[in-house]
């Protein structure tokens, strides 16, 4: 069984940061892409930011210049940097891996994290 763990959300004030990490575990044998994707109250879940195995990155236009994801590949971990944090990034923070175990190819959810940035 594949986990997908999230931590280090938060409450943090408008212009502060936070830094999430997620980290996966469990008969994996590879890990294609790795992400964050968001889900404010009542919308639907967005992508936020998504790194591939090689290192190249993808960001929502609403994060780009503020948010910075980075990957461990020998610890099978993701992180996000939020810098300059707005009351628009409230949202449950979900981490998303594209991952091969011996059953195949399969896409992989943590349970979320909260981040609440106060005004």
């Amino acid at each position: 069984q594949v986990h997908v763990v999230e931590s280090g959300g938060g409450l943090v004030q408008a212009g502060g940061s936070l830094r999430l990490s997620c980290a996966a575990s469990g008969p994996i044998m590879k890990i294609n892409a790795m992400g964050w994707y968001r889900q404010a109250p009542g919308k639907q879940r967005d992508l936020v930011a998504t790194i591939s195995s090689g290192g190249t990155t993808n960001y929502a236009d609403s994060v780009k210049g503020r948010f910075t994801i980075a990957r461990d590949n020998a610890g099978n971990t993701v992180y996000l940097q939020m810098n300059s944090l707005k009351p628009e990034d409230t949202a449950v923070y979900y981490c998303n891996i594209e991952a091969y175990t011996s059953l195949g190819k399969n896409n992989y959810w943590g349970q979320g994290t909260q981040v609440t940035v106060s005004s």
